[in-house]
């Protein structure tokens, strides 16, 4: 009797492993989600976060709250979302920076990209541009390549951000393009000596070029997708015009802690995906600079480990540190 009793024990222990990832599923949420965004409040991954957290909370039936952390090259936040409780209340955004730049420039981070958080979706993806002043005489990405190489290290390109140096180091590796790159300290300082002409060529992101394109201030020369963007309609990707294969683009995507259990990640996965999928979702990311890109955690993880690499290997060859 007693082994009959232990054996039922054992079934009923099983079944109830087994039932709790759907159990704990439709459990959740059932108070208020914190939301962690590494960067101040109004800024571009700012109010994309705070329009998916709106989503989330009408479908989900619970306020999704953003709280902004900003601070030390978007350090702050990630070490704070890495030490929260892995119960699925907090959760936050990480970007191409905080998982693939700064493990390569910083000696310490206070959080590991790898082992202290589970992948939860992409949520938006964030082509660079080249652009150039309306003067300049190269009106394509090859042009620009023939006029580097006709005088090596004389053609000056602005970059306002380290993202923005990182790709612009690829295209002179993959397109054997001598240019000279300019750092700056942000776009606003950056753009008005491009469009004055003391600077020919800028390398930002579309977010910030788009409305002196369109207000014929500056020109489009090629984005740093694979292929062409709906951010920028007619303006073809760099790799469409004579360097194969260049591609860097900035990303974002949310990420909880450690040990937050799969069936929450799944659930939230599933939802930031069909959010991702809805029109007006597009067309207000992409007034951000933002095209809508949704993943499974598996897919989000694999192009983490990836890219790291990838921006590691550029990051190591050309020596550069964090600003």
């Amino acid at each position: 009797m007693n082994g009959l009793r232990a054996v039922i024990g054992i079934f009923l222990a099983v079944c109830g492993m087994l039932g709790t990832g759907p159990a704990l599923a439709q459990a959740y949420p059932n108070r208020p989600v914190r939301v962690i965004v590494p960067f101040p409040a109004g800024q571009g991954t700012d109010v994309a976060t705070r329009y998916i957290a709106e989503q989330l909370s009408k479908s989900l039936g619970q306020q999704f709250y953003i709280d902004n952390k900003p601070g030390a090259g978007a350090r702050v936040g990630l070490e704070l979302l890495a030490k929260a409780p892995p119960d699925g209340y907090t959760l936050g955004i990480g970007t191409a920076g905080t998982h693939t730049i700064n493990p390569n420039v910083y000696p310490s981070l206070g959080y590991d990209p790898e082992q202290d958080f589970e992948p939860i979706s992409m949520t938006g993806m964030l082509p660079l541009m080249l652009a150039a002043n309306p003067s300049f005489a190269a009106d394509s990405v090859g042009a620009l390549i023939a006029a580097a190489r006709a005088k090596p290290d004389t053609l000056n390109v602005a970059l306002p951000a380290l993202p923005q140096r990182i790709a612009f180091e690829l295209l002179r590796q993959q397109a054997g393009a001598p240019l000279f790159g300019v750092p700056y300290r942000g776009s606003a300082v950056a753009l008005p000596e491009v469009m004055s002409g003391q600077v020919p060529v800028i390398l930002d992101s579309i977010i910030a070029l788009k409305p002196h394109i369109e207000s014929g201030k500056l020109k489009a020369l090629g984005v740093t997708s694979l292929n062409a963007t709906p951010l920028m309609p007619g303006v073809k990707s760099v790799a469409e015009q004579g360097v194969p294969g260049y591609e860097l683009t900035s990303w974002n995507a949310m990420f909880a802690p450690k040990g937050t259990p799969a069936a929450i990640t799944n659930l939230l996965s599933t939802e930031v995906r069909r959010i991702l999928q809805l029109p007006q979702t597009h067309q207000r990311l992409a007034a951000l600079g933002f095209e809508p890109v949704g993943s499974t955690p598996q897919q989000l993880s694999e192009r983490v480990r990836s890219e790291r690499e990838k921006w590691g290997r550029i990051v190591r060859t050309n020596h550069i540190q964090a600003e």
